[in-house]
C-alpha cells in the first residue's frame, strides 16, 4: 500500500484558519493597543502553544510566524529601550546620532517588510500554500516536516 505524504496532504479549512492566524495574532494584539513588543511575543507564544500540535501545516506557521516575531520583537524591544534610556536619562550625546537614526530607520524598513511577508504568509495560508520567509522558513519546515521536507 502506498503511503500519502503529509507535504501533499491539502489541509482542511480549520487547519487553514488555524495557520492563517498565527500571522494574525501580531495584527490583533496591536489592534488591541498592546504595541509593547513583549505582549506580541506572549500572545504568539500562547497560540502557538495551543494550536502548534494540530498538524505538520499549522505546526509550520505557527512556528514561522512565532521564529520571525521572536526576531522582530527583540530588535524592538531594544530599540524601544534606547529610545526611552535617551528620551530620560540623555544616553550619550541624547543618544540620536546620524547612525542611529539610520538604525533606526532600517528597523522600519524591517517591520514593513515582516508585515507584508506575514499578510502575505497568511493569505497563502488560507489557500491551505506554504509561504516560507527566508532562514524562518528554512527553520519552521525543519522541525515541522523534519526530513521528509527535503526528500
Amino acid at each position: 500500500m502506498h503511503e500519502v505524504d503529509p507535504l501533499d496532504q491539502f489541509p482542511s479549512l480549520q487547519h487553514r484558519e488555524d495557520a492563517m492566524g498565527a500571522y494574525l495574532m501580531m495584527f490583533a494584539t496591536l489592534a488591541m493597543g498592546l504595541p509593547l513588543p513583549i505582549l506580541n511575543l506572549i500572545a504568539s507564544v500562547i497560540y502557538a502553544v495551543i494550536n502548534g500540535s494540530k498538524s505538520d501545516f499549522v505546526r509550520f506557521h505557527v512556528l514561522q510566524s512565532l521564529y520571525s516575531q521572536i526576531a522582530v520583537s527583540g530588535l524592538n524591544a531594544y530599540a524601544i529601550f534606547t529610545v526611552v534610556s535617551a528620551l530620560f536619562f540623555g544616553g550619550t550625546d541624547g543618544g540620536f546620532d546620524p547612525a542611529w537614526i539610520g538604525w533606526l530607520l532600517t528597523l522600519g524598513g524591517l517591520n514593513l517588510t515582516y508585515i507584508v511577508f506575514s499578510i502575505v504568509a497568511a493569505v497563502q495560508a488560507r489557500k491551505g500554500q506554504l509561504f516560507k520567509f527566508p532562514f524562518f522558513g528554512w527553520l519552521a519546515m525543519l522541525h515541522s516536516y523534519g526530513r521528509r521536507a527535503h526528500s
